[in-house]
């Protein structure tokens, strides 16, 4: 591993009186073989935060912070990369409260590695003497693919709630599978999540539903999500979701229930739309229980939406877009929508057209497991296709007008606004009209009919 690592880490572990170590991620995934482009730099030692933030800032070092209650320096290096070192320690938790009350420094590296979540995350690189240590037998652990709590998996989930969502999380981006013990201790400590602020949840569920990226684990996204299913956590973060467990739908056009549908949708969902892919039909629990049915689910799943995501504090931008999918997402499910209706509909929507496609193929694959192109895809795609051939204006920057022409044509400045969208959509069916003489004489009609 020496190889791998900063010459400036190397430098200053030679001048550290005691062996200077290199824990978590970046050694669990260099001994799981996979490779690290941007390492987070966990380091540690016995040391105090004071000595080793004199000893770093004698050594070229930039101090950055010292948590002296923690025992934790946050250092830069001459080449611009970032550590974090902790003091060993021993943490004593609450039930539930995710930060320790009472902290106790130590130089007994087993006792730092229990007070970590797995034992993949608690083995040490001894930086000086090019040799790993490992406390809790995590290496084993990394070889056979098993994610082991560091202590009873009741204490250590008890302790930290959030480690409910490290769970899924780590077990999704590694393709690692919690042990027997772990997930048992998982399932009785569930209802500890709600204790856990919403956005450290949003962030974990956020890097769950990009999981298969982080080191190219196929589905790692989808198995994240139903290891937060299987634990009980979903339930207590999205009830709305969960309700659909075991509701079944329409045998003809759906092989699973509505929520290991959304499960799927998500599973085979590009990326840019996987927050929406899990929301899609949170409607249809609740309008199969209200109504019978669940013919209003977009509209009320929109809602729905709204409601779980600015409960999780998520941007509004995100919260905006994810609701409008979900209210679009069954648009032209029969394929029956007019023509011209539809190239209204594309220009009016023209900003997120690219995510619905997305969607609306991600929800065709998910009912069947069916890979092949979504009906609503293909009509919509060649439709699309057949409107930029025609050089049809998809947004008012891109009509031969603008405000300031109807300005100079005696438009009323209140309603250019009106007027300038009204041409828009004229263009989208009558893509030979978008030159300024025509449009300009449009524009004095389209005034006139308001």
């Amino acid at each position: 591993m020496r190889k791998i690592l900063p010459k400036n880490l190397i430098l200053l572990a030679e001048a550290v009186p005691t062996p200077l170590y290199v824990v978590g991620g970046s050694v669990r995934d260099y001994l799981a073989g996979f490779p690290l482009s941007t390492p987070d730099w966990d380091i540690c030692s016995p040391l105090s935060a004071e000595k080793f933030a004199e000893l770093a800032k004698t050594h070229g070092f930039e101090v950055k912070s010292v948590y002296k209650n923690t025992g934790t320096v946050k250092v830069k290096d001459a080449e611009g990369v970032d550590y974090e070192y902790s003091c060993f320690r021993s943490d004593k938790y609450v039930r539930g409260t995710h930060v320790p009350v009472e902290i106790y420094f130590t130089d007994d590296i087993a006792l730092d590695a229990r007070r970590r979540d797995f034992t993949v995350n608690a083995i040490y690189y001894d930086v000086k003497a090019d040799n790993f240590v490992d406390p809790l037998n995590g290496i084993p652990a990394i070889q056979e693919k098993r994610l082991t709590t560091v202590a009873p998996a009741e204490k250590v989930f008890g302790e930290d709630g959030l480690r409910l969502m490290r769970l899924a999380r780590q077990a999704a981006q590694l393709g690692f599978a919690p042990d027997e013990d772990c997930l048992n201790g998982a399932k009785k400590n569930a209802a500890l999540i709600k204790d856990i602020s919403p956005e450290r949840i949003f962030a974990e569920l956020l890097a769950i539903l990009s999981a298969d990226e982080k080191h190219g684990i196929t589905d790692g996204h989808y198995y994240g999500l139903k290891l937060l299913d299987e634990t009980g956590v979903l339930a207590h973060i999205f009830p709305e979701l969960a309700l659909g467990k075991g509701m079944v739908q329409r045998a003809d056009f759906h092989k699973y229930d509505v929520l290991e549908h959304s499960l799927r949708t998500v599973k085979y969902a590009d990326k840019r739309i996987r927050l929406a892919a899990l929301f899609h039909d949170v409607g249809k629990p609740y309008c199969k229980l209200q109504f019978g049915n669940s013919y209003e689910h977009p509209t009320e799943g929109a809602k729905l939406a709204r409601e779980i995501l600015n409960r999780l504090k998520a941007p509004k931008k995100t919260v905006d877009q994810v609701c409008l999918l979900t209210e679009l997402h069954m648009y032209d499910l029969d394929g029956k929508t007019s023509e011209n209706k539809l190239r209204r509909f594309f220009v009016l929507h023209a900003n997120i057209m690219d995510e619905l496609l997305l969607i609306k193929q991600a929800d065709f694959s998910a009912c069947a497991d069916n890979l092949s192109p979504a009906p609503t895809f293909v009509r919509w795609t060649k439709l699309l296709d057949k409107m930029r051939e025609e050089g049809v204006p998809f947004s008012l920057k891109s009509l031969a007008v603008n405000g300031n022409d109807l300005l100079r044509l005696g438009i009323a400045p209140h309603r250019i606004s009106t007027v300038l969208n009204k041409l828009l959509l004229h263009t989208a069916t009558n893509a030979r009209d978008n030159k300024k003489e025509r449009l300009l004489l449009l524009a004095k009609g389209f005034e006139n009919s308001l």
